[in-house]
């Protein structure tokens, strides 16, 4: 099964959170790269810096420059090692795509746009399976006939 992560797989995947053991069996059990967009990439990376900023004004909420930095530089390991593979995406075919699933899916069910459009570059690269801990997420690349094995 050929398959596309979201950012809530990647985060667990880098810090330890509640998923991350399943995140760690599902790589144990399927070797190989993982395809990613350069999308996810700026979302997960801009994520972590804005978790630092969180910090950094309020420390009950996000974590530290320590934890981002050594979060980024797994991601940057990972992706040297070819354990993840930036895949090249038609941005206007992606969009075209999230525009149908944006039509079809968000009255009912609320989705965000980055979901969407995580969502579309995994049908637009012929995935047919999505790694996600966002249940709207699972519920929309189910809803599109993708198989969410985690």
């Amino acid at each position: 099964m050929r398959t596309f992560p979201d950012t809530s797989f990647l985060c667990s995947r880098y810090r330890e959170q509640i998923f991350s053991p399943q995140v760690d069996a599902w790589m144990e059990q399927n070797p190989g790269p993982i395809p990613v967009s350069s999308l996810l990439l700026l979302e997960f990376r801009q994520s972590c810096r804005l978790q630092v900023r969180l910090f950094n004004k309020d420390r009950s909420k996000g974590f530290g420059q320590r934890e981002a930095t050594a979060m980024l530089r797994d991601l940057q390991a990972d992706l040297a090692l070819r354990i993840l593979e930036v895949h090249p995406v038609d941005w206007p075919e992606v969009h075209h795509i999230a525009e149908r699933l944006s039509a079809t899916h968000t009255a009912a069910a609320g989705h965000r746009l980055a979901d969407i459009l995580h969502v579309a570059t995994a049908i637009h690269l012929g995935m047919d399976g999505f790694l996600t801990f966002d249940d709207r997420q699972r519920a929309l690349a189910e809803a599109e006939g993708m198989a969410v094995p985690v």
